[in-house]
């Protein structure tokens, strides 16, 4: 049941008036407070409605995840950091020490994270899995076809590569490159697409020409940003090029839409009451 509730007092005897002050909305007797709300808005970048939308949709998901007797382990926590580390090409100390200077979480509210992380994956693949199918060779070749231009990838990028063992120097080389700075070391490259790994394509994609990438660390521990000169020209990939992800794409794509489909079905049998926006 979804209820709008405009005079707080109707809750008197659920929740303090001091307590009703600093609540956004109530799902399954569970308050969202606008300090929830505000800090969803700073982490998500959006807007107070969106970021309530958000919480109250973690909120559900938490609820279906104990109804469903989902859990997790330390041992599954561990092992999908020591996958991210190794992805990224980093020990597990320098990945934590990566985690801490950019998003200011220490290893145990990270690990808490990737919990979480996992126990929706299971929660997706529960509700997900019975409406899941292999998708047709028909249905490929019309999500190739309606998405040609995604499959599109860059030749190579031309760029100018800056790194340090010091970050610091790193920065402020980036900030000023006119800066002399004998920490920091630099070297003119071209480099192929396809000689890149998938997470460093993506960055160096989503980069736009003429500035710098975000610092990455390397295999060695050393700092390193990337100044994208040029992308040269897109190749289109073909279809046949393309089939072994097209799958993976599709059924990815089918997979949000039940899940989106599902929560707000939940939503809408659910009890919650929604009190005021957070400023």
């Amino acid at each position: 049941m979804f209820k709008i509730v405009l005079v707080p007092f109707l809750f008197a005897t659920l929740l303090s008036a001091e307590l009703i002050n600093g609540v956004s909305a109530v799902v399954k007797g569970e308050p969202i407070t606008l300090q929830d709300v505000s800090g969803e808005m700073r982490l998500s970048k959006t807007d107070a409605m969106a970021a309530r939308d958000i919480l109250i949709r973690k909120k559900l998901e938490a609820a279906e995840i104990v109804e469903r007797k989902i859990s997790v382990n330390s041992t599954e926590v561990y092992e999908d950091i020591k996958k991210m580390a190794a992805s990224n090409k980093m020990s597990i100390d320098q990945l934590y020490d990566t985690v801490r200077e950019s998003n200011g979480l220490n290893s145990a509210e990270f690990k808490e994270k990737i919990k979480e992380k996992l126990l929706s994956q299971k929660l997706y693949s529960a509700i997900a899995y019975a409406s899941m199918e292999a998708p047709s060779e028909e249905v490929m070749k019309e999500y190739y076809e309606l998405h040609k231009e995604e499959f599109s990838r860059p030749k190579a990028f031309v760029v100018t590569l800056y790194s340090s063992s010091n970050e610091e120097a790193l920065r402020k080389k980036i900030a000023t490159p006119v800066l002399s700075s004998s920490e920091v070391k630099i070297e003119e490259r071209t480099l192929p697409y396809d000689t890149l790994s998938p997470e460093l394509a993506q960055l160096l994609e989503k980069t736009e020409p003429k500035s710098f990438t975000p610092i990455i660390m390397d295999q060695k521990g050393a700092y390193m940003s990337f100044y994208v000169k040029e992308t040269q020209k897109p190749s289109k990939s073909s279809y046949e090029e393309m089939k072994s992800q097209l799958a993976n794409l599709v059924m990815g794509a089918k997979r949000e839409q039940v899940l989106s489909d599902y929560f707000a079905r939940l939503r809408g049998n659910a009890d919650i009451v929604l009190i005021r926006e957070a400023k």
